[in-house]
């Protein structure tokens, strides 16, 4: 790799992904040998269907505790926004071809199974209301999701945070159903996101050779943006308090589970060499990262 070390923290976002691009080849492969072609019918008990038009929905019907219902839909209407996500994610990797947009295109079909597999069983189950989950479905996708930045540095730090923030909810979500069936399904889902959270991490690992104050800078941007997953969901916050009280989801997770195991992988409080902005900025962390957890 070419190292651009620039004292001031400045970079150069497209030299630095035609810098990184052997890397991210690299872990592309490594993930094509690790990742597992799973199929969403194949965790969904068809059994256990009826006919809405014969048997139409009513509130009786779930099985699922009303928290661990709130959780599903919180995640299924999370992974909806998929649209969202591919439009930035390629707009942050450029176009063409190549290691990046080989990653994108199989990124985005691999998430798309999570959506499908958990409306299946939601569906299947009743544990959900289908018509309102549609109408959310709907509205979510519509609104979409935006970044106030594209910068590929950015970018990368968002969606290594991002990753393992929904692969923790993802999982706790499947051992708090108390089903096992939803348990077995959380678990595929959360084995995706672990893969998915360790490509960016070792993206930015690479990054943070190459360009250690940029990096530190993005990160600690982003941690101190920190954004729950499934913002933007009506009703978000009365969800989220109530996932916390649950132990499913809440900022002591998101720092221990999240922040602080990519933290220490970046080393960043030990990176040398840093721009004074830079510094200012891993300054700033520590306490932040405290905070979190209070």
């Amino acid at each position: 790799m070419t190292e651009h070390h620039d004292p001031d923290g400045t970079y150069d976002p497209r030299q630095l992904l035609v810098d990184l691009e052997p890397e991210a080849g690299r872990l592309l492969d490594r993930h094509l040998k690790l990742a597992e072609d799973w199929l969403p019918h194949e965790y969904i008990p068809y059994s256990l269907g009826r006919d809405f038009d014969k048997e139409p929905w009513t509130p009786d019907q779930p099985r699922l505790s009303g928290i661990a219902r709130t959780a599903f839909e919180v995640n299924l209407l999370t992974e909806d926004n998929l649209p969202s996500y591919h439009r930035l994610i390629y707009g942050m990797f450029g176009g063409g071809d190549g290691a990046w947009i080989n990653w994108v295109g199989r990124w985005t079909a691999e998430e798309g199974r999570h959506s499908i597999v958990l409306r299946e069983y939601l569906t299947i189950t009743r544990n959900l209301d289908p018509t309102a989950l549609e109408r959310s479905r709907m509205a979510q996708v519509e609104q979409g999701y935006e970044r106030p930045t594209l910068d590929p540095l950015r970018g990368l730090a968002y969606v290594a945070l991002q990753e393992v923030a929904t692969r923790a909810a993802h999982r706790n979500t499947g051992r708090y159903s108390d089903d096992p069936v939803a348990d077995r399904i959380k678990a595929r889902i959360s084995a995706d996101e672990n893969l998915h959270a360790t490509f960016y991490r070792d993206v930015l690992a690479a990054a943070a050779e190459a360009q250690p104050s940029a990096t530190v800078e993005a990160m600690v941007a982003e941690i101190l943006a920190v954004e729950m997953p499934g913002a933007g969901i009506a009703g978000f916050r009365r969800k989220a308090a109530e996932m916390a009280l649950a132990g499913i989801y809440d900022l002591r997770i998101h720092r221990d589970e999240v922040v602080m195991p990519l933290v220490r992988k970046l080393r960043l409080f030990e990176l040398t060499g840093l721009s004074p902005e830079a510094e200012a900025a891993r300054a700033r962390l520590s306490p932040a990262c405290h905070q979190l957890g209070e």
